[in-house]
């Protein structure tokens, strides 16, 4: 009568349990390469922050809606959308056609127009320039 041998013979249980330990560590190290996130070349939010572009302003219909950081829009407070400063962000917008600025806080994101860098609310915009123009260029700088 021969008796079954049900472990493998092929390789040796030392072995087995090095492939075995070895995968793991490399799939953990896969792993963890994916969750690793990249830094952009320079950190949004430090003060030395500065872009120029196309500013705009929110329309009346966003006025009372939620932003994407959770607050109620008001087209009357001093806010602006940007599309990757942190919420929170002091940022002084400047009309570089007559030098006026406003200072305003990130509490959504946007905009979604090509070439536009900042949506100011409806008052923030009055600031620098009449709403009847509807963009604006400025420089944008990250302040405390």
């Amino acid at each position: 009568m021969e008796i079954l041998n049900t472990h493998s013979t092929k390789f040796p249980c030392s072995i087995r349990v090095v492939c075995v330990l070895g995968l793991t560590i490399v799939l953990l190290t896969l792993l963890h390469g994916c969750s690793i996130q990249k830094t952009p070349a320079q950190q949004p939010g430090k003060s030395d922050y500065r872009r120029i572009g196309i500013a705009s302003y929110y329309g009346k219909k966003f006025h009372h809606r939620k932003t994407a950081s959770g607050e109620i829009f008001n087209n009357n407070l001093m806010t602006a959308a940007h599309r990757t400063l942190p919420f929170g962000t002091n940022v002084v917008v400047t009309n570089l056609a007559n030098g006026k600025s406003v200072k305003v806080r990130i509490n959504d994101r946007g905009p979604f127009i090509k070439k536009r860098i900042i949506d100011l609310s409806r008052a923030a915009f009055r600031k620098i320039e009449n709403l009847r123009k509807g963009v604006v260029r400025v420089e944008i700088r990250v302040v405390d």
